[in-house]
């Protein structure tokens, strides 16, 4: 625990000192420290708070620490969008600003809460609901360790070591900011000209926290960071590789007396085996494909063979699987036969219920789906892949696993199997005949994400990260790898042009090249010597680039135009 929590303060620190704090910084300076300040020899002047840089930083580590670590999912539990606490945090120090500039609207801001003892939000003696604002806006450079408690927190895998993990980063994030709100205050009270004129400070207060909730509407702050070079990126690294943060994320800690029998199970045995009852569906934000949009409780189930699809709309391995899952369900329902996919969604957009209902509607899903937003049910089943498969006999046993695509042969056996042990006298239908289309494992380039947190297979020269925006694909670009040219503006799921049409170059092994994008735009592609070109508009998904008959190498240049964010290359 030591450990964890040292990494976690040392990686906040370096943070704080980094380049994207700077945005905040006058902020910081004018309300959280030179407000602080004693205003003046003047007597029937309001005496400040000595506490107030204290109260503002102590605002923004709790807001950071809460909408980070579990921020999403209390916007899930609540049905609210992803960026909710962010627009709130806006308007509340857009509110502040205006109040600081015009005390009336002061005055009349604070009316609502005049039952509330130091109601103060925003004049010298609050700062704690500023610090919130701030929280809930400001976010920092997405170093590793903060990466970690990122996706943490939206997979709902949180324990103390996270927690800890999570307070340690903002506390040493804070320190930077503290001592820097408590300079100003002392600058404040040494300098004549600050003493004297503290309604031109407030002003001056009010209008920079304007300024920056306009900035950060426009992404302006994201624009400074990459004007200014990085200079804490050599310690960020030092952190990418801590077998603390992984133990503290480790789903070894998932086991549970409900999921602990799963271990029995060998991945995608060839015969029947027995892994205990099957762990309930839970944590699901909606139902569809079922009578009344009704859930379905699998301990109820008993009486026919269940099989449970993990699975997520726009990966291509599941787009593999769900072929041979829907025929299974169309030959074997009347047999009694159920399926379940349990969507788990990978990407942000995937947790849009309409985004998902129009995918599966498109592969012909018409078994019931379960939404998995907060990946409950994916971590009550232990589980780490997409597709995944867990076949549950009549009497709610599991009795088969088959991680990942392929095998599907063995798994059609396997159900056919439990329906005739289910029901000796049932008549089954012929084996479906869907063609496996699962490439040799390691004949094809690995998928390949183009967001900062899960970038694989850069092969360009640029620091791959959100400072970067201007790239220069290499003439020699190796295999299997991708680079960028020309300006992108690089999120942690996905990339999208900053100006103009930007280009990606890609060498890929594979017979079949997808990729996942998003938005509103134009995308069009070079593949040996023929240029084609596709619109991008609707419900995020992955378009076909490349399809052959048989693997082979090639490459591939993509130009994607401004509206369009491309997340990831997939291939088979």
């Amino acid at each position: 625990m030591l450990s964890l929590a040292l990494i976690g303060f040392f990686g906040g620190l370096i943070t704080g000192i980094s380049p994207c704090i700077l945005p905040v910084l006058p902020v910081i300076f004018f309300s959280g420290g030179v407000q602080g300040a004693k205003s003046s020899d003047d007597a029937a002047a309001i005496a400040p708070s000595r506490w107030r840089p204290y109260l503002v930083i102590s605002g923004l580590v709790v807001s950071f620490s809460v909408f980070t670590l579990i921020g999403s999912l209390l916007l899930s539990l609540l049905n609210l969008p992803q960026d909710v606490l962010r627009w709130a945090g806006l308007i509340v120090l857009v509110l502040i600003g205006i109040g600081l500039i015009f005390p009336r609207f002061e005055h009349i801001l604070e009316k609502p809460f005049s039952w509330i003892p130091q109601r103060n939000v925003g004049t010298e003696r609050g700062g704690f609901v500023l610090g919130l604002a701030l929280g809930a806006v400001y976010v920092p450079c997405a170093g590793p360790v903060l990466a970690a408690i990122t996706v943490a927190g939206s997979t709902g895998r949180i324990g103390i070591e996270t927690v800890i993990l999570t307070v340690t980063f903002a506390l040493g994030a804070a320190i930077p900011l503290l001592a820097f709100a408590l300079a100003g205050r002392r600058v404040a009270e040494r300098v004549k000209s600050f003493r004297k004129r503290q309604r031109g400070i407030r002003m001056t207060g009010g209008i920079v926290m304007i300024a920056l909730a306009i900035g950060l509407v426009f992404n302006v702050p994201q624009l400074l960071q990459r004007l200014v070079p990085d200079y804490t990126s050599a310690l960020q690294d030092r952190f990418s590789n801590s077998e603390q943060i992984t133990k503290a994320l480790d789903l070894g800690g998932l086991v549970t007396d409900e999921n602990q029998a799963l271990s029995k199970c060998t991945d995608g045995a060839g015969e029947l085996q027995s892994c205990g009852t099957a762990p309930s569906i839970r944590g699901i934000q909606e139902w569809f494909n079922t009578p009344g949009n009704e859930p379905i409780v699998l301990s109820e189930q008993k009486g026919k063979v269940v099989l449970v699809d993990f699975w997520a709309y726009s990966c291509i391995n599941c787009q593999r699987s769900i072929p041979h899952v829907t025929a299974w369900y169309d030959a074997y329902k009347d047999a009694g036969l159920e399926v379940i996919g349990v969507h788990a969604p990978e990407y942000a957009f995937e947790k849009e219920p309409r985004n998902v209902k129009a995918g599966a509607k498109s592969f012909g899903i018409d078994y019931p789906v379960a939404i998995d937003n907060k990946l409950s049910t994916w971590t009550n089943y232990r589980n780490r892949f997409w597709p995944a498969h867990y076949l549950v006999d009549a009497s709610g046993t599991v009795r088969h696993i088959k991680l990942g695509e392929g095998d599907y042969d063995v798994t059609e056996k396997l159900i056919r199997e439990l329906l005739v042990q289910n029901n000796p006298d049932v008549k089954l239908p012929p084996a479906t005949d869907v063609a496996d289309t699962t490439p040799t494992a390691g004949k094809t380039t690995p998928e390949t994400y183009l967001g900062t947190t899960k970038q694989v297979n850069f092969g360009g020269s640029e620091k791959y990260s959100a400072a970067t925006s201007a790239f220069d694909a290499p003439k020699k670009l190796a295999a299997n790898s991708f680079a960028l040219d020309g300006a992108w503006t690089l999120g942690t799921q996905s990339v999208t042009p900053a100006a103009g049409k930007a280009k990606i170059a890609l060498n890929y092994t594979a017979s079949e090249v997808r990729m996942v994008l998003s938005g509103s735009g134009t995308v069009s592609y070079t593949v040996d010597g023929k240029t084609k070109s596709f619109s991008v508009s609707g419900t995020p998904k992955s378009y076909p680039l490349v399809k052959t008959s048989d693997i082979g190498t090639g490459a591939l240049r993509v130009t994607v135009s401004p509206g369009v964010e491309a997340f990831s290359f997939t291939f088979g």
